[in-house]
């Protein structure tokens, strides 16, 4: 299990949002580059980093930082989201040293897009699906669609992504802890890994999501508790270990 620390950027700064909301933010630092090696030193084995800017105008906003966590950080593992709907883009990261990208909106809007992404870059693929009452959210969080999370899921299986980044984002930036039912329920419904997002606050949370791990969930990301200190990073992923070692 890979607790997973959140970078989000917005105007260049290291910021956390509450279920997604722009307009309520905290901002943590103005050094993201800084911010990595305090993970990386805490013993981070990947970073997720998110383009909020990025997210809501369609296409990166941030792209340049996040090269430069990449150059300053060769051997860790990335993966990076946020306004990632054209394969250039994807390329451009790829090039810059990212491992992952995580398609968001176009994933749901433009299917074949996200075929033709896995066919070009296998392996670095991934998609997020951000969900409440179990229907994807899109465009930054900022509108609801019609479609199922577990569906999108399913059709996501078969266009070949890496993995599935899952976000209850009624529960994000709120402290509340995970949502782990639903987790589950979606990694159940595949067979490619997931990634739980969204309210994960303390040991408590890592301890419900280790006790699932063997249904396909692979990882955890958590932002706003490490930085307001919920959460010791350090202690919560040597607890994962320690939960999931071998007997």
């Amino acid at each position: 299990m890979l607790l997973i620390p959140a970078i989000d950027l917005k105007d260049g700064k290291c910021v956390r949002l509450r279920q997604g909301r722009m307009e309520e933010e905290t901002i943590f630092s103005t050094d993201p580059i800084a911010v990595a090696g305090r993970w990386v030193e805490a013993g981070a084995r990947r970073l997720h980093i998110v383009d909020l800017d990025g997210a809501m105008v369609g296409q990166p906003k941030n792209a340049e930082i996040v090269g430069a966590i990449a150059a300053a950080f060769p051997n860790l593992p990335i993966q990076v989201g946020g306004g990632i709907r054209s394969e250039d883009t994807i390329e451009a990261y790829i090039e810059a040293g990212v491992k992952y990208v995580i398609l968001g909106t176009k994933a749901v809007t433009a299917p074949h897009f996200v075929a033709d992404a896995c066919t070009e870059f296998p392996g670095h693929i991934m998609v997020g699906l951000d969900a409440r009452d179990g229907r994807v959210a899109v465009d930054g969080w900022s509108k609801l669609s019609s479609h199922n999370a577990v569906d999108v899921a399913r059709r996501l299986e078969q266009n070949g992504v890496e993995a599935i980044v899952y976000t209850d984002i009624s529960r994000d930036g709120m402290m509340s802890g995970v949502n782990v039912e639903s987790t589950v329920q979606l990694a159940q419904s595949i067979t490619i890994d997931v990634i739980a997002a969204g309210g994960i606050t303390s040991l408590e949370d890592i301890r419900a999501l280790c006790k699932v791990a063997s249904e396909g969930i692979i990882g955890a990301i958590t932002g706003r508790a490490i930085y307001e200190g919920t959460l010791d990073f350090a202690e919560g992923q040597q607890l994962a270990d320690k939960l999931l070692a071998a007997p």
